[in-house]
């Protein structure tokens, strides 16, 4: 036997004795950190997980000031936000538009078309006469001649968007992108999360989610709140990961007089609030924006209409619709994978 063999024979077991010991050393774990603040009425809250301490402070700047961004260009409740300056400009002359506001005006539009102009966001001006919107809630439903009259100016096909360039078809037209800005929010924040390296996490505004991968204990756990305005109780618990999820409800904002209870939904075809049986629509989609524009489509749509339209072109879609019986859940085919929580 070689001497270079009998010298590893000798050291090996220390070797394998410092092998042995740093096995039994505790792993490196990520741990989880949590941001939290106000944007848009409500709340948004980050979850992520990192292996090493991150700098809270500076990413929950660099969140914010995206926010903030947001509402600078979308918000009707700013009057100097691009989209309020855009409304105001009583012309029909083309303005050009920061490409973040155009992207997500062509998504709008672009479920708008699919939906046959179930998801518009021309309804601003009825959604202001119907008091849910920035100048204040009313108490009565408007006349039949104020719908009218407003109607006239509403309808994606009064307005024209051309790359970054926007304008009115009808000069009085106004647009309302709360149904689909907030997702777009989410996604922004998303991508800020994994532009540093962040990839699990969960972003929340307002109940519009989205999941990156899965923690270190296994898949995000989303309850979807069951559509009941006196409590918070949950409908189901949903196991997501790599997806976005929202939901659209008629169960807290709405008013009532002489015993009909209008809805803060707006059906854009008649002008009125919608009045069917579907409480609330769940989407689940790859990106915040799709899922929350969706949701609000597919809430307006009657039960059977949106779950064909889920239907026919895949979407994961979740109602619940009020019964004599109690509250009923239907699904589209794309949703039956997300039943089993696992």
């Amino acid at each position: 036997m070689s001497l270079l063999v009998r010298k590893f024979l000798v050291v090996s077991p220390v070797l394998l004795l410092l092998l042995l010991l740093s096995a039994c050393q505790p792993a490196q774990t990520a741990r989880e950190y949590e941001i939290q603040g106000k944007t848009m009425g409500t709340y948004y809250v980050v979850k992520f997980y990192a292996d090493q301490q991150p700098d809270l402070e500076a990413l929950q700047q660099e969140l914010d000031t995206e926010l903030e961004l947001i509402n600078d260009l979308m918000s009707t409740y700013r009057p100097e936000s691009e989209l309020m300056r855009f409304n105001l400009q009583q012309t029909t002359e083309s303005v050009t538009l920061t490409e973040q506001t155009a992207t997500v005006i062509a998504e709008a539009i672009r479920i708008g078309e699919q939906t046959a102009g179930v998801l518009d966001i021309t309804v601003g001006p009825l959604t202001e006469l119907w008091g849910f919107g920035a100048q204040g809630r009313v108490i009565r439903a408007p006349e039949p001649e104020q719908l009218d009259a407003v109607r006239q100016y509403v309808g994606l096909d009064k307005i024209e968007l051309n790359g970054l360039a926007l304008r009115k078809i009808d000069a009085r037209v106004a647009i309302d992108l709360s149904t689909i800005a907030k997702g777009y929010g989410v996604d922004r924040l998303a991508e800020i999360l994994l532009s540093h390296g962040y990839e699990r996490f969960m972003v929340d505004i307002g109940g519009d989610m989205r999941l990156g991968a899965a923690k270190p204990t296994g898949p995000w756990k989303i309850a979807v709140e069951k559509p009941v305005s006196h409590e918070r109780s949950v409908q189901r618990i949903i196991a997501l990961n790599d997806l976005a999820i929202a939901t659209s409800g008629d169960y807290r904002n709405y008013f009532e007089e002489n015993g009909i209870r209008y809805s803060h939904l707006l059906n854009p075809h008649t002008g009125h609030p919608i009045q069917h049986k579907t409480v609330s629509s769940t989407v689940i989609h790859p990106a915040a924006i799709s899922a929350d524009g969706y949701a609000t489509a597919l809430n307006v749509l009657p039960a059977e209409e949106a779950i064909a339209f889920a239907n026919k072109y895949a979407i994961a879609l979740l109602l619940v619709v009020k019964t004599e019986q109690g509250f009923e859940e239907r699904y589209s085919d794309a949703f039956k994978p997300f039943l089993t929580v696992n």
